[in-house]
C-alpha cells in the first residue's frame, strides 16, 4: 500500500460558521498534506472566504446540508485527484493539524484502512457529558461491531481511498462517523486508533441533541438489520472478515 505522506493526503474540513478559527485551522494542516479541502456548509458568517484566504480549497453549499453531507462532498472532489488518503477533521480548531503525523506513521505501521483520533486517553479538558456521551456511544457501537472501540465519534481520522464507496454511503449529518465506522468493520476493512488531544472551548456545540440523537438511533437500527455484507473495492486489498485489526494506540 502506497504510504501516507504529504504527497499522498488530502485533507477535507466541513465547517458551518467557523469563521473564528478555520483560516487557522487551514494554515496549520497546509503544511501536512497536499491539498486542503474547505465545504462551507452555507454559513451565515464568512467562514469561506477566511478558508480560501488561508489557502484551501472552498466548496459551498447553497443550503445547510449537515457534516456528513459537507464531508461527502469534499470527497467527491477529492477522488479528481490522484491521492491515497482523505483525512478529516473539524474546523472549529478542537482538532491539533501538529499531530497529523501521528496518523502518517499509525498508517504504515499498521496499514489500516481507517485510523481513528483517540481522545479518551485524557478526557480532564473534556466536558463531562461529551466524555460520558462518547463512552456510552463506544460501548454501543463496540457491541454492534463485535469489537472494543475507544472512540467510536472522534471526527478527526484519516481514511484510505478504497473506503471512498463505503463512506459516500455513509450519514448526511453527525452520525456519519458512527455509520462509517460501522460500515468499515462490517466489510472487513481494518480500523486502527491514535492517541490525541482535544482542545475544549466555550463555543456551543454544533451537535442539535433532538435531530442528532435520533440520527444515530437510525444508523443503529439501520445497521442491526444489515448483516455483515462482501464488498470489492478496487485500489485497496480487501482483507477476510477474519483480518479485522483493532490495534492499541500509541
Amino acid at each position: 500500500m502506497i504510504e501516507a505522506t504529504r504527497e499522498t493526503v488530502c485533507a477535507i474540513i466541513p465547517a458551518h460558521d467557523e469563521e473564528r478559527f478555520i483560516g487557522n485551522v487551514v494554515r496549520g494542516v497546509r503544511p501536512y498534506v497536499k491539498q486542503v479541502i474547505v465545504i462551507d456548509d452555507h454559513s451565515l458568517d464568512k467562514t469561506g472566504s477566511a478558508a480560501s484566504a488561508a489557502g484551501a480549497l472552498v466548496l459551498r453549499h447553497p443550503k445547510r446540508r449537515g457534516k456528513g453531507a459537507a464531508i461527502k462532498s469534499g470527497l467527491k472532489r477529492a477522488a479528481q485527484e490522484d491521492l491515497e488518503f482523505f483525512l478529516f477533521l473539524d474546523g472549529d480548531g478542537q482538532h491539533d493539524p501538529d499531530e497529523i503525523p501521528k496518523f502518517f506513521a499509525k498508517a504504515a505501521a499498521s496499514e489500516a484502512a481507517l485510523i481513528i483520533g483517540n481522545r479518551m486517553m485524557d478526557v480532564s479538558p473534556m466536558p463531562w457529558i461529551r466524555r460520558w456521551t462518547n463512552r456510552f456511544m463506544s460501548w454501543q457501537i463496540g457491541n454492534l461491531c463485535q469489537c472494543e472501540l475507544p472512540d467510536s465519534q472522534c471526527g478527526y481520522r484519516m481514511a484510505h481511498r478504497g473506503l471512498l464507496p463505503l463512506l459516500l454511503r455513509s450519514s448526511d449529518g453527525f452520525a456519519f462517523e458512527t455509520e462509517s465506522l460501522v460500515l468499515t468493520v462490517r466489510a472487513g476493512f481494518s480500523v486502527d486508533f491514535v492517541r490525541v488531544r482535544t482542545i475544549y472551548r466555550a463555543e456551543q456545540s454544533k451537535i442539535r441533541p433532538a435531530r442528532d440523537t435520533l440520527g444515530y438511533v437510525r444508523v443503529l437500527a439501520r445497521n442491526l438489520r444489515v448483516g455483515r455484507q462482501a464488498w470489492s473495492y478496487t485500489g485497496y486489498q480487501l482483507p477476510t472478515p477474519e483480518g479485522s485489526r483493532f490495534i492499541g494506540q500509541q
